[in-house]
């Protein structure tokens, strides 16, 4: 699509999104004819708010990695090689480890956690003792193997049909370039610490030990050709308030250094070479949001309640230990959700209890007596293969995994429960099962549950008082429909809207196909949530939300209105919720909730909706 021109009535006409044969990358704005001209590239929006400055291409690319047979009588000395290699990258990452804790709050504390993982992979991971095994047995140079042994990896975890896990494949790519790096003696590019002021950093691909390098005082935000909402990457662009937008198509092949960038973290786009009146309307954008976050963080301590009163409960999901701290200068209630799944990643080993009782009550104790929901093991078998000695069914998704997984292989919820259990003495702890279907499953968690704490209590240890309620996942159309059901079983219910939406619609949300069609709003989803809540509020239990929707403003009133009193979100998003909570009243928010409900599809819904907020 060829570039658009014209003045912006309250939104400037979308710049354009040009096809790559429209320009060549390889011409100068001269030779090219003149200034390059405005384009609008579309990604994933992961970090907050608008960036606007002057572009600095990152090259994270590696040399051209030879690739040789060696002799039978030489492997030793190339597995040797290997293992030095290693150990200089371990001494590499300890050493950023110990850079970036001298940030300050959650950033500095998330990224040593990272890197510390990276240290623990650089100590005998699949991917080491991959390429170890490939110098032996094809007899090839370490840079070879590695590359390969990556490569293998990285293709088995963008198969998984999981965010998290497949935004793991950065983690791979780091150690792995990181190896190569060190076996060839070739250092590593420190062009992100000298970053001009003002600039936007833009990359093929940034990692968590880049990302240690930026400077939020400096630069102005990121965007890059590859990753994910949950990769490491943009993980850290939400703790440090960068805006940011990865997975952008095309953005290395148009962009140049020292144009005029525009990152737009809210919308998910870049906008190369803004014209003037674009870039006018987003400099009032970034003004307006600028004052608008200043102004959120004078709520931190401000009660959470409606106009007539009425509390509704705001926490936070933690993806890692390290943001606990970013939890409580939000002014989070507690965590909402704690997905333990951090445990058992990069590691060829399962977690033992000493180990999961130990990071738990660390999160606890730094909670100061709000309430953390830990919830249980939500991975699939295919995905702790080399540990369970696991062969995967034909579709993970829908095969075993989650509470199936643990009621299946027992030890494991048995070693999480005696974790928490031991972990919840040292302040409210919640249990959660995820994916849960039938109330036979409750039933069965629950006995384990029990066999726990009497185990404990013969062996004379001790317990929590009370024990932590066991809660349930709603995030199938059959665990929304049987809601009434499994009330009776369970003692709180947490709704999981992103996981509701995916199977409801049967839409893959990382498939760029269909992504499109993923609609949160969809009636469907709407009344299988508004069924879920009733169902909870006629037992007496809790019920919260702890998918995207819960962190979303505008749709703030319509989960209220629809029963809802606990939403849990990511914690930079809790400031702008509050503020929303504030300006409602319940008699609105049920009118405005019931009104939706009829709705025939999602863009009536969405229409009536944008009708009742800016109202």
């Amino acid at each position: 699509m060829r570039t658009r021109r014209g003045r912006p009535p309250t939104e400037p006409v979308a710049p354009c999104s040009i096809d790559d044969d429209d320009v060549d990358p390889l011409l100068t704005a001269e030779e090219a004819g003149g200034p390059a001209p405005m384009m609008r590239l579309d990604g994933v929006a992961v970090g907050p708010g608008v960036g606007i400055g002057t572009v600095y291409l990152h090259d994270t690319g590696l040399a051209p990695i030879p690739e040789y047979r060696i002799p039978s009588g030489l492997v030793e000395r190339e597995r040797l090689r290997l293992a030095k290699a290693a150990d200089r990258s371990i001494a590499e990452f300890r050493a950023l480890g110990q850079k970036v804790r001298t940030l300050s709050g959650g950033p500095g504390e998330e990224l040593a956690c990272i890197l510390e993982a990276y240290e623990q992979m650089m100590r005998g991971s699949r991917l080491l003792r991959g390429a170890d095994r490939r110098i032996g047995e094809f007899r090839v140079n370490a840079e070879a193997a590695v590359r390969v042994e990556m490569a293998e990896l990285i293709g088995a975890f963008s198969a998984m049909d999981d965010d998290y896990l497949a935004a793991r494949i950065e983690d791979i790519r780091e150690v792995g370039r990181r190896l190569i790096r060190n076996l060839n003696r070739r250092p590593r590019q420190p062009g992100l610490t000298t970053v001009p002021r003002g600039s936007i950093v833009l990359a093929e691909e940034l990692s968590p030990a880049d990302t240690a390098l930026l400077n939020p005082r400096v630069v102005g935000g990121l965007a890059t050709t590859l990753g994910a909402r949950e990769s490491h990457t943009a993980i850290m662009a939400r703790s440090l308030a960068l805006p940011a937008v990865v997975a952008v198509t095309g953005l290395m092949r148009h962009a140049r250094a020292g144009d005029t960038v525009v990152v737009d973290g809210a919308k998910g786009c870049v906008i190369l070479n803004p014209d003037p009146d674009t870039l006018a309307w987003y400099r009032n954008r970034r003004a307006s949001f600028l004052r608008t976050r200043r102004n959120l963080l004078r709520l931190r301590d401000v009660p959470s309640v409606t106009r007539d009163g009425v509390a509704v409960h705001l926490q936070a999901n933690v993806e890692l230990p390290a943001e606990v701290e970013a939890v409580l200068q939000s002014g989070a209630e507690g965590i909402g959700l704690v997905r333990s799944e951090f445990l058992y990643m990069n590691r060829d080993c399962l977690p033992t209890a000493d180990e999961q009782a130990a990071a738990f009550t660390d999160l606890i104790q730094h909670m100061k007596g709000r309430p953390v929901t830990i919830r249980t093991l939500d991975l699939g078998g295919e995905k702790l293969g080399d540990a369970l000695d696991f062969k995967a069914g034909a579709n993970p998704a829908l095969g075993l995994r989650a509470v199936r997984l643990s009621l299946t292989r027992t030890e494991l919820l048995r070693i999480q429960y005696e974790a928490i259990l031991r972990a919840a003495c040292h302040g409210p702890a919640r249990i959660l099962l995820p994916m849960v279907c039938t109330t036979d499953e409750v039933r069965a968690a629950r006995a384990i549950l029990a066999e726990v704490v009497e185990s404990a209590r013969a062996a004379g240890q001790p317990l929590p008082d009370p024990l932590p309620p066991l809660g349930v996942m709603i995030e199938v159309p059959a665990a929304a429909l049987s809601a009434d059901a499994l009330a009776r079983e369970a003692d709180f219910f947490a709704i999981g809207t992103n996981d509701l939406t995916q199977y409801a619609l049967a839409i893959d949300r990382t498939d760029e196909a269909v992504a499109h069609l993923y609609d949160p709003l969809h009636p469907a989803v709407l009344r299988l949530i508004h069924f879920a809540t009733g169902a909870a509020q006629a037992a007496g239990i809790p019920v919260s939300v702890c998918g995207e929707m819960a962190g979303d403003p505008r749709l703030t009133a319509l989960l209220f209105g629809l029963g809802v009193r606990e939403l849990s979100m990511a914690a930079f998003a809790i400031p702008a919720v509050k503020q929303r909570v504030r300006r409602i009243s319940s008699h609105t928010a049920r009118e405005h909730a019931h009104r939706i409900l009829g709705q025939p599809d999602a863009g009536h819904i969405a229409a009536l909706i944008d009708v009742f907020n800016d109202g």
